[in-house]
Protein backbone atom coordinates (compact mmCIF):
# COMPACT_ATOMS: atom_id res chain seq x y z
CA UNK A 1 0.00 0.00 0.00
CA UNK A 2 3.08 2.38 1.05
CA UNK A 3 4.43 1.57 -2.29
CA UNK A 4 1.40 2.51 -4.51
CA UNK A 5 1.15 5.79 -2.30
CA UNK A 6 5.01 7.00 -2.94
CA UNK A 7 4.45 5.96 -6.82
CA UNK A 8 1.14 8.15 -6.97
CA UNK A 9 3.49 11.03 -5.17
CA UNK A 10 6.39 10.37 -7.75
CA UNK A 11 3.31 10.66 -10.49
CA UNK A 12 2.25 13.73 -9.56
CA UNK A 13 4.94 15.36 -8.78
CA UNK A 14 6.63 14.75 -12.37
CA UNK A 15 2.77 15.91 -13.74
CA UNK A 16 3.88 18.82 -11.43
CA UNK A 17 7.08 19.35 -13.21
CA UNK A 18 5.35 18.65 -16.89
CA UNK A 19 2.83 21.24 -16.42
CA UNK A 20 5.38 23.77 -15.70
CA UNK A 21 7.58 23.18 -18.37
CA UNK A 22 4.85 23.18 -20.81
CA UNK A 23 2.55 26.23 -19.49
CA UNK A 24 6.34 28.52 -20.73
CA UNK A 25 5.34 27.88 -23.66
CA UNK A 26 1.62 28.59 -23.72
CA UNK A 27 0.10 32.77 -23.02
CA UNK A 28 0.10 33.71 -19.54
CA UNK A 29 -2.31 34.59 -17.25
CA UNK A 30 -3.61 37.64 -16.21
CA UNK A 31 -3.44 38.06 -12.12
CA UNK A 32 -6.22 39.17 -10.30
CA UNK A 33 -4.43 42.69 -10.01
CA UNK A 34 -3.84 42.68 -13.67
CA UNK A 35 -6.97 42.32 -15.03
CA UNK A 36 -8.28 45.21 -12.48
CA UNK A 37 -5.62 47.40 -14.04
CA UNK A 38 -6.60 46.79 -17.73
CA UNK A 39 -10.44 47.19 -16.77
CA UNK A 40 -9.92 50.21 -15.20
CA UNK A 41 -7.37 51.55 -17.97
CA UNK A 42 -9.47 50.84 -20.47
CA UNK A 43 -12.97 52.64 -18.61
CA UNK A 44 -11.10 55.33 -17.74
CA UNK A 45 -9.23 55.58 -21.13
CA UNK A 46 -12.88 56.31 -22.64
CA UNK A 47 -11.80 53.39 -25.34
CA UNK A 48 -14.93 51.45 -24.95
CA UNK A 49 -17.08 53.39 -27.70
CA UNK A 50 -20.15 53.07 -29.37
CA UNK A 51 -21.45 55.58 -31.77
CA UNK A 52 -25.28 55.87 -32.66
CA UNK A 53 -25.41 59.70 -34.07
CA UNK A 54 -28.35 60.29 -32.65
CA UNK A 55 -26.74 63.43 -31.06
CA UNK A 56 -24.95 64.73 -34.30
CA UNK A 57 -25.99 68.15 -36.07
CA UNK A 58 -28.06 66.90 -39.03
CA UNK A 59 -26.46 67.60 -42.60
CA UNK A 60 -23.16 67.61 -41.21
CA UNK A 61 -20.21 65.19 -41.06
CA UNK A 62 -21.00 63.05 -37.71
CA UNK A 63 -18.55 64.70 -34.36
CA UNK A 64 -15.22 63.12 -33.66
CA UNK A 65 -14.61 61.62 -37.38
CA UNK A 66 -12.32 62.79 -39.84
CA UNK A 67 -13.09 61.53 -43.63
CA UNK A 68 -9.99 60.75 -45.85
CA UNK A 69 -9.80 59.31 -49.48
CA UNK A 70 -7.26 56.73 -50.51
CA UNK A 71 -6.50 55.81 -54.24
CA UNK A 72 -8.09 57.89 -57.27
CA UNK A 73 -11.00 59.50 -55.92
CA UNK A 74 -11.93 62.56 -54.20
CA UNK A 75 -13.09 62.67 -50.15
CA UNK A 76 -16.74 61.43 -49.92
CA UNK A 77 -19.44 63.30 -48.00
CA UNK A 78 -20.21 61.61 -44.53
CA UNK A 79 -23.31 63.32 -43.48
CA UNK A 80 -25.63 62.63 -40.44
CA UNK A 81 -29.50 61.80 -41.53
CA UNK A 82 -32.73 60.89 -40.36
CA UNK A 83 -33.60 57.66 -40.93
CA UNK A 84 -36.85 55.94 -39.20
CA UNK A 85 -36.04 52.34 -39.73
CA UNK A 86 -32.60 52.51 -37.91
CA UNK A 87 -31.58 49.84 -35.61
CA UNK A 88 -30.71 53.07 -33.57
CA UNK A 89 -33.63 55.32 -34.32
CA UNK A 90 -33.54 58.09 -35.31
CA UNK A 91 -30.16 59.46 -36.95
CA UNK A 92 -27.27 57.39 -39.22
CA UNK A 93 -24.61 58.24 -41.15
CA UNK A 94 -24.98 58.34 -44.88
CA UNK A 95 -22.22 58.12 -47.79
CA UNK A 96 -22.22 58.80 -50.96
CA UNK A 97 -19.24 57.81 -53.27
CA UNK A 98 -19.34 58.51 -56.74
CA UNK A 99 -15.74 57.19 -57.12
CA UNK A 100 -15.54 56.04 -61.29
CA UNK A 101 -11.39 54.77 -61.63
CA UNK A 102 -10.35 51.98 -59.12
CA UNK A 103 -8.80 51.28 -56.54
CA UNK A 104 -11.09 54.41 -54.59
CA UNK A 105 -11.85 53.60 -50.98
CA UNK A 106 -13.56 56.11 -48.77
CA UNK A 107 -12.91 55.92 -44.93
CA UNK A 108 -14.26 57.85 -42.20
CA UNK A 109 -12.05 57.23 -39.26
CA UNK A 110 -12.60 57.81 -35.51
CA UNK A 111 -10.40 60.44 -34.13
CA UNK A 112 -8.17 60.22 -30.57
CA UNK A 113 -8.90 56.64 -30.58
CA UNK A 114 -6.14 53.43 -31.69
CA UNK A 115 -6.36 50.30 -31.13
CA UNK A 116 -4.16 47.30 -31.85
CA UNK A 117 -6.34 44.38 -31.15
CA UNK A 118 -10.35 45.90 -31.81
CA UNK A 119 -13.84 44.28 -31.74
CA UNK A 120 -15.57 46.20 -34.40
CA UNK A 121 -19.14 46.30 -35.29
CA UNK A 122 -21.38 48.51 -37.23
CA UNK A 123 -25.10 47.88 -38.70
CA UNK A 124 -25.12 48.68 -42.71
CA UNK A 125 -26.85 48.58 -45.76
CA UNK A 126 -27.77 50.12 -49.12
CA UNK A 127 -29.17 53.29 -50.32
CA UNK A 128 -32.41 52.62 -52.22
CA UNK A 129 -31.37 51.42 -55.97
CA UNK A 130 -27.65 51.95 -55.15
CA UNK A 131 -24.95 49.52 -55.56
CA UNK A 132 -22.93 49.28 -51.98
CA UNK A 133 -19.58 48.11 -50.89
CA UNK A 134 -18.70 49.22 -47.80
CA UNK A 135 -17.57 47.64 -43.76
CA UNK A 136 -14.93 48.77 -41.16
CA UNK A 137 -11.47 49.82 -40.87
CA UNK A 138 -8.80 49.20 -38.55
CA UNK A 139 -5.13 49.19 -38.27
CA UNK A 140 -5.64 52.40 -40.27
CA UNK A 141 -2.45 54.75 -40.25
CA UNK A 142 -3.21 56.82 -42.99
CA UNK A 143 -5.16 57.21 -46.58
CA UNK A 144 -2.34 54.70 -47.33
CA UNK A 145 -1.62 52.06 -44.82
CA UNK A 146 -4.85 50.06 -43.22
CA UNK A 147 -6.89 47.16 -42.73
CA UNK A 148 -10.20 46.52 -43.82
CA UNK A 149 -12.76 44.24 -43.85
CA UNK A 150 -15.84 45.05 -46.59
CA UNK A 151 -19.11 43.22 -48.08
CA UNK A 152 -20.46 43.78 -51.30
CA UNK A 153 -23.95 43.66 -50.47
CA UNK A 154 -25.41 43.14 -54.30
CA UNK A 155 -23.23 40.65 -54.74
CA UNK A 156 -23.00 39.03 -51.36
CA UNK A 157 -19.11 38.66 -51.11
CA UNK A 158 -16.61 39.53 -48.57
CA UNK A 159 -13.22 40.16 -48.48
CA UNK A 160 -10.31 41.42 -46.06
CA UNK A 161 -7.78 43.88 -47.63
CA UNK A 162 -4.72 45.21 -46.79
CA UNK A 163 -3.16 48.24 -48.00
CA UNK A 164 0.73 49.30 -47.32
CA UNK A 165 1.91 52.38 -49.31
CA UNK A 166 -1.41 52.52 -50.88
CA UNK A 167 -0.73 48.94 -52.56
CA UNK A 168 -3.76 46.84 -52.10
CA UNK A 169 -3.66 42.89 -51.62
CA UNK A 170 -6.54 40.80 -50.78
CA UNK A 171 -5.92 38.74 -47.63
CA UNK A 172 -9.21 36.56 -47.89
CA UNK A 173 -12.20 36.47 -50.30
CA UNK A 174 -15.32 34.41 -49.85
CA UNK A 175 -19.30 34.24 -51.03
CA UNK A 176 -21.95 34.99 -48.25
CA UNK A 177 -24.86 34.10 -47.00
CA UNK A 178 -27.24 37.56 -46.44
CA UNK A 179 -30.19 37.26 -44.32
CA UNK A 180 -33.49 38.59 -46.03
CA UNK A 181 -32.79 41.95 -44.74
CA UNK A 182 -32.33 45.49 -45.62
CA UNK A 183 -30.05 45.82 -42.73
CA UNK A 184 -26.77 43.85 -42.37
CA UNK A 185 -24.08 43.64 -40.22
CA UNK A 186 -20.58 43.33 -40.08
CA UNK A 187 -18.04 42.49 -37.09
CA UNK A 188 -14.45 42.12 -37.46
CA UNK A 189 -12.27 41.03 -34.43
CA UNK A 190 -8.40 41.38 -34.60
CA UNK A 191 -6.58 38.60 -32.42
CA UNK A 192 -3.21 36.81 -31.28
CA UNK A 193 -2.73 33.54 -29.94
CA UNK A 194 1.07 32.35 -29.60
CA UNK A 195 2.38 35.50 -31.17
CA UNK A 196 0.22 35.19 -34.34
CA UNK A 197 -2.44 37.96 -35.28
CA UNK A 198 -5.28 36.94 -36.87
CA UNK A 199 -8.53 39.11 -38.38
CA UNK A 200 -12.06 37.18 -38.25
CA UNK A 201 -15.36 38.85 -39.86
CA UNK A 202 -18.47 37.70 -39.04
CA UNK A 203 -21.38 39.18 -41.45
CA UNK A 204 -24.65 38.57 -39.81
CA UNK A 205 -23.44 36.50 -36.89
CA UNK A 206 -21.62 34.04 -39.25
CA UNK A 207 -18.02 33.72 -39.22
CA UNK A 208 -17.24 33.86 -42.73
CA UNK A 209 -13.51 34.83 -43.15
CA UNK A 210 -10.40 34.24 -41.12
CA UNK A 211 -6.91 35.14 -41.66
CA UNK A 212 -3.40 35.30 -40.67
CA UNK A 213 -1.47 38.61 -40.68
CA UNK A 214 0.99 40.96 -38.62
CA UNK A 215 1.95 43.41 -40.95
CA UNK A 216 0.79 46.61 -39.41
CA UNK A 217 -0.22 46.82 -35.74
CA UNK A 218 -1.98 50.08 -33.54
CA UNK A 219 -3.80 52.00 -35.44
CA UNK A 220 -7.59 54.34 -35.92
CA UNK A 221 -10.62 52.12 -36.26
CA UNK A 222 -13.75 53.37 -38.64
CA UNK A 223 -16.60 52.67 -41.01
CA UNK A 224 -15.50 52.70 -45.40
CA UNK A 225 -17.32 52.81 -48.43
CA UNK A 226 -15.85 51.13 -51.66
CA UNK A 227 -15.80 52.51 -55.17
CA UNK A 228 -19.23 54.12 -56.49
CA UNK A 229 -21.53 53.49 -52.81
CA UNK A 230 -24.06 54.58 -51.77
CA UNK A 231 -24.47 53.12 -47.73
CA UNK A 232 -26.00 54.07 -44.66
CA UNK A 233 -24.29 53.03 -41.30
CA UNK A 234 -25.42 52.88 -37.96
CA UNK A 235 -24.45 51.80 -34.52
CA UNK A 236 -20.90 51.40 -34.79
CA UNK A 237 -18.73 49.95 -31.59
CA UNK A 238 -15.26 49.38 -30.88
CA UNK A 239 -13.75 47.48 -28.01
CA UNK A 240 -10.46 46.61 -27.57
CA UNK A 241 -9.63 43.57 -26.77
CA UNK A 242 -7.00 43.47 -24.11
CA UNK A 243 -6.94 39.97 -22.61
CA UNK A 244 -5.49 37.88 -25.91
CA UNK A 245 -6.53 34.37 -24.26
CA UNK A 246 -7.75 31.27 -26.53
CA UNK A 247 -10.94 29.98 -26.09
CA UNK A 248 -11.77 33.25 -24.38
CA UNK A 249 -15.35 34.17 -25.79
CA UNK A 250 -15.90 37.48 -27.53
CA UNK A 251 -17.75 40.21 -25.81
CA UNK A 252 -21.29 40.71 -26.82
CA UNK A 253 -23.41 43.78 -27.70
Amino acid sequence: MRLIQRLCCLFLAGCGVMAIATGALAVPRESQEEKEVNLKRQATGGLFQKWTFDQDQLQKPPAGFTALASGEGRPAEWTVQTYADAPSPSQIVAVSSLCEAEPCDQLLLATGFKYEYPDLAVSFRIQAGAPGIGGVVLGAQDASNYYAAVVDLAGATARVIRVVGGREVVLAHSPVLLKQTEWHSIRVQRNTIISKDFIETFVDGVLVLSVEDQALGLGQVGLMARGKSALLFDTFHAVPLFSHRPLSSPPAY
